[in-house]
């Protein structure tokens, strides 16, 4: 018998993916019986006047049966004399591109379906380039509704060499093409006898036949550490499942990041000891000395691995907003979970051509070459060498749902030349010269909600009790240092992330510094956040209310913003996120500044 086949079915809307699955489970006589008497009731009052409809099997949503179509991934396990499969049968429609993406994740191998009398569609184009993305290499191309084309062999010869032409630029193991109806079950289980002129075989035959198993990876041994095992203070292992080749006790192993060697002392698969330990195996691994690993190191063995915090990528962009450089991100690769930002989009990729096409911006569904930059060095190798140390996800960090998902190209190498220079004279030296805490109060709020002048009164009211201060405020900051930058996202973006690193150069003097910038976005405020140091940083909301700020505008800058004169203005054009736990939240309505200032002294315990 064969190993376990997990595919997936793709292809445009309506192209028949859950009828074909659902055909062949039915003909195979892998449904129970009473969810063949199930199917037959529920076709009675559907869509189809009353002969079975075969896609009720895996559609299960009734938004699913409602509207005839696929939304969520739906995974059956079946098994027939020679194999067992997995399939998970994907959603066609653009809007629920994100859940293919998901099933295709997994999978060895595609089965896309072609609607005979469409042809190739762009959704064919889409799903086959994701495909692609991911690492199947296996597909197979289903010409469904032949009998919609009377089983004509032209037509179909015409959309074979459209496919041919579509896949050759992927480098592919496998492709194989049949003509098939769902509905009628022409070649699903069995050859058709309407086909004559196909001389393949059926697709669960082919299924049933096909090898999918790649080579093992035995050019060296890798294993990304998910956790530190310490059951008692005798035992301090290493947990993972090893992603390529082997290792035996005795072996010397390395730790990435850290460089740090040893040698295995003992392996555990489950609760057996054993003397080696295999690529797909999960183990606990116990060195002969202590050093310093944590989940998201990686151990590994005669391979060469990247260490790196700057990497350029390939990512499906799912989330319903869009890409621009700058933003930041959580990023997952292997078991490391990081802070990173995308600080270059180089272009997106046209799903029908693979043409590359200059943007600054990415939208739902579009696939794009990046650069990626992490806060700290990462462990990663090219997704054609390496898959689990060569693809990711980038994780919203305000609602934390995955925005994208990608796979390594390769490293960049500037970042290899850039060391941390140690400085005999320290941050801590420097504010003991000087009396007092760093920190950064960092002041956010609409224009015209009184940053400005409550930043203001606040330094002044420092320098009365003796302490060293600078202020950064948003106008001045823009005619200097900030100078290039405009209005647009990725330009506040970048104007943030400067004023935050500026920020941390005046606490790392000893000062205490005050900031009053709009700083609309929740995410860069926690980017600065990350920059400056928790510890360090005092978010403070000025939470006027819009109308009021705009009763305060003498330049008149909100009327014109309504009357389209000023684009991306925060507020009216474009939009302000609110600080989700600020440290302080003043409201100046109605309140005399000298008093705002009483409440932020008295929350950072200033005599």
């Amino acid at each position: 018998m064969q190993g376990l086949l997990k595919f997936i079915t793709c292809g445009s809307v309506d192209d028949g993916k859950s009828t074909l699955i659902g055909h062949m489970l039915y003909d195979a006589k892998l449904i129970y019986a009473d969810q063949k008497k199930a199917l037959e009731l529920d076709s009675k009052v559907g869509s189809t006047g009353g002969t079975i409809d075969y896609s009720l099997l895996l559609d299960g949503l009734m938004a699913e049966r409602e509207q005839g179509i696929t939304i969520d991934v739906a995974y059956r396990y079946f098994t027939t004399d020679k194999r067992s499969f997995i399939v998970a049968d994907t959603p066609g429609h653009e809007e629920y591109t994100r859940n293919m993406a998901v099933g295709a994740s997994f999978a060895d191998l595609a089965v896309i379906l072609v609607d005979a009398s469409k042809g190739v569609l762009v959704q064919t184009r889409r799903h086959t380039r994701i495909c692609n993305l991911v690492g199947i290499r296996n597909y197979v191309f289903a010409i469904n509704k032949m009998d919609l084309i009377e089983y004509d062999k032209d037509t179909f010869d015409k959309i074979k060499r459209d496919i041919k032409t579509m896949t050759a630029e992927y480098d592919l193991d496998s492709i194989y093409i049949i003509p098939v109806s769902a509905t009628e079950g022409d070649n699903v289980t069995h050859k058709s006898s309407k086909i004559p002129w196909y001389k393949g075989k059926s697709l669960l035959n082919y299924l049933e036949d096909i090898d999918v198993r790649g080579k093992l990876d035995d050019a060296g041994f890798i294993m990304p550490v998910q956790r530190v095992s310490r059951p008692d203070r005798t035992y301090r292992g290493f947990q993972g499942q090893v992603e390529a080749g082997e290792i035996k006790v005795g072996d010397e192993i390395t730790v990435l990041p850290s460089n740090e060697q040893a040698h295995v002392k003992s392996i555990l698969i489950g609760d057996r000891k054993s003397d080696d330990v295999v690529q797909g195996e999960h183990c606990s691994i116990e060195l002969d000395k202590e050093v310093d690993v944590s989940r998201g190191c990686v151990l590994y063995k005669d391979r060469e691995l990247e260490v790196s915090k700057v990497f350029l990528c390939d990512l499906l962009w799912m989330d319903d907003g869009h890409l621009v450089t700058g933003k930041n991100f959580f990023l997952k690769l292997g078991t490391k979970l990081i802070p990173a930002s995308v600080t270059s989009i180089r272009y997106k990729i046209d799903v029908n051509e693979g043409t590359h096409i200059p943007v600054d911006r990415i939208y739902k569904n579009e696939i794009a070459r990046c650069e990626i930059v992490t806060s700290d060095k990462i462990v990663l190798d090219e997704f054609e060498d390496c898959q689990d140390l060569g693809s990711f996800i980038l994780i919203d960090r305000i609602n934390n749902m995955t925005a994208a998902a990608g796979v390594v190209i390769h490293s960049m190498r500037r970042s290899d030349n850039l060391h941390w220079q140690e400085l005999d004279i320290t941050r801590e030296y420097r504010a003991k010269s000087l009396d007092q805490e760093p920190k950064t109060i960092w002041f956010t709020g609409l224009s015209g909600s009184g940053k400005s002048t409550l930043s203001n009164a606040l330094e002044k009211r420092l320098a009365t009790m003796g302490k060293h201060t600078m202020l950064l405020d948003g106008d001045n900051i823009r005619m200097g240092l900030n100078k290039n930058l405009g209005f647009k996202e990725q330009d506040r973006i970048e104007n943030i992330r400067r004023i935050a690193e500026v920020s941390k150069l005046m606490n790392d003097a000893g000062l205490i510094t005050l900031t009053a910038f709009i700083s609309p976005y929740e995410s860069d405020r926690l980017r600065a956040r990350e920059i400056i140091g928790n510890d360090s940083f005092v978010e403070v909301y000025v939470a006027t209310p819009l109308e009021e700020c705009e009763k305060r505008d003498v330049k008149g800058l909100y009327q014109k913003a309504r009357d389209g004169q000023i684009p991306n203005f925060t507020g009216i054009t474009s939009p302000y996120e609110p600080p989700s736990d600020p440290e302080i939240t003043i409201n100046t309505v109605g309140r005399d500044i000298e008093d705002c200032v009483d409440e932020i002294i008295a929350f950072l315990g200033i005599e």
